[in-house]
């Protein structure tokens, strides 16, 4: 095995790991409570935004989006080499993504992946992973459920990779980006539940107490 070889085995065994760094849940911990029994139960920036308020939800994102732009830029940026390189960004960032989602330091349950995929497109494709910002915040505006602009955005991605990324070398990122989408949609099928019965809660709801009832 060479150097190069040993590198990239690192590089994609740290973005697994940082990616299951439980930032909601360890935020909750130092505010003493077990994010996991509030809410819906979800150790992510939604359920954290709720339980605890703007501050630590912002924190939970910029965490969350960091372990999945952190991987992805230093694949992109030591790692892809070329056209024949481009599975190792996308391994670095889907690695990061399954660990945010199946983190191996809460029993293989994690987030739903969206602000650790934000921050992987941010880094392979910014200016579409942008236009899945403005997307994310026009939803969240009309409906206000977090969820709705999660998979909204999660549904622009791909497209706007489509549209704006022409390169090709860079087209197994807009296939990544499919997959991702996918990927977010099976995280928040709780989430398309409720909505379907009217029940889903809106990013103004705050929560009282840790009933644990299953109310995202």
């Amino acid at each position: 095995m060479t150097k190069t070889d040993l590198l990239t085995a690192g590089l994609l065994a740290a973005s697994y790991l940082l990616g299951g760094i439980p930032a909601g849940y360890i935020i909750g911990r130092i505010k003493g409570i077990d994010i996991r029994k509030f809410g819906s139960g979800n150790p992510g920036t939604a359920n954290v935004y709720r339980t605890l308020g703007k501050w630590p939800g912002v924190l939970t994102f910029t965490t969350d989006f960091l372990k999945g732009f952190a991987p992805a830029y230093l694949a992109i940026k030591f790692f892809y080499l070329g056209a024949g390189h481009w599975w190792i960004p996308v391994a670095a960032g889907g690695l990061a993504i399954a660990g945010h989602i199946w983190t191996p330091f809460l029993g293989f349950k994690g987030g739903k992946g969206v602000a650790t995929a934000a921050g992987v497109f941010m880094a392979l494709l910014p200016l579409p992973t942008a236009g899945a910002f403005v997307v994310f915040g026009l939803a969240v505006a009309l409906t206000h459920h977090i969820s709705v602009g999660s998979m909204s955005a999660s549904v622009a991605l791909p497209i706007l990779c489509s549209v704006l990324n022409t390169r090709p070398g860079q087209k197994p990122f807009t296939i990544m980006a499919f997959v991702v989408c996918a990927v977010i949609f099976y995280t928040h099928i709780a989430n398309i539940r409720r909505i379907l019965r009217g029940r889903e809660l809106s990013y103004e709801h705050k929560e009282a107490d840790a009933s644990g009832d299953g109310t995202k």
